[in-house]
């Protein structure tokens, strides 16, 4: 692991953001908002290009601010296209276009990232833990994604995929619940193990359409959940000029 200069990671404040899916102007307004919050570091949980209209700005966006990423099942799919399989009509005519209008140093960064990303006692993969990118959480039973959770080393994962924020809360002896998150702070047990939902910061699925940010205290072991605004209108149209499916761009919208 890659410590970085001056960093103590037994004692940071992390930003975690996930499925930027291309919205450059989403990307650009939590990155605004993050600057205010003193930070240490910002993570991607992947999937940050596809169903969008800017796929290289938003992966320049990522490398002028030194985010690190990891492979989201849309990353996953220009490193191995025949993962191309596993999206569904409307999705893969999004991959085809996104593919097509990569610029080849992006494909070669996409190349170096890793399915899971591990600093200190923190877990980050898009999916399901340990390390995948295409399994969702709710295709598992409660049992089974409990020993997935107990089976880690690390007490704390934070995933993304599903565009929709969630806390899901295990104890030592595999008992799960799950939490929907909202804006605001709260404080961690330190008993338990946490599978921590990102949501999305360029296409949440929830009823709030803003762009979606958790920021971790390792210090005192709390996490925050910052809705950002941002001008989607700008967005959809981008949608719509680029052909890409008319539903990645009605689904910004808050109406």
């Amino acid at each position: 692991m890659t410590k970085i200069p001056g960093l103590d990671l037994k004692n940071m404040k992390l930003a975690v953001i996930s499925d930027i899916h291309g919205n450059l102007e989403a990307l650009t307004a939590v990155i605004e908002r993050i600057e205010t919050c003193s930070v240490d570091q910002i993570i991607s949980l992947g999937d940050n290009i596809g169903y969008g209209p800017n796929p290289n700005e938003v992966m320049d966006l990522l490398a002028r601010n030194k985010i690190q990423s990891i492979l989201g099942n849309h990353e996953m799919v220009v490193k191995s296209p025949r993962f191309i399989t596993w999206f569904n009509p409307v999705a893969q005519k999004s991959v085809i276009k996104t593919h097509a209008t990569l610029l080849p140093h992006h494909i070669k960064t996409i190349h170096t990232f890793k399915e899971h990303m591990i600093k200190e006692n923190l877990r980050f993969v898009h999916g399901v833990p340990p390390h995948s990118p295409f399994l969702y959480p709710f295709q598992l039973s409660d049992k089974a994604l409990a020993r997935k959770i107990l089976e880690l080393a690390q007490p704390i994962c934070f995933c993304g995929h599903t565009h929709e924020l969630e806390l899901i809360e295990c104890t030592c002896h595999g008992e799960l619940t799950r939490h929907p998150l909202d804006r605001g702070a709260q404080t961690l047990k330190k008993d338990s193990r946490y599978l921590i939902n990102a949501g999305s910061v360029g296409q949440p699925r929830d009823a709030n359409k803003d762009a979606k940010v958790v920021l971790y205290d390792s210090l005192t072991h709390t996490m925050e959940v910052l809705y950002v605004p941002y001008p989607y209108p700008v967005t959809m149209q981008k949608i719509r000029d680029a052909g890409l499916p008319e539903s990645f761009a009605t689904k910004l919208s808050p109406n």
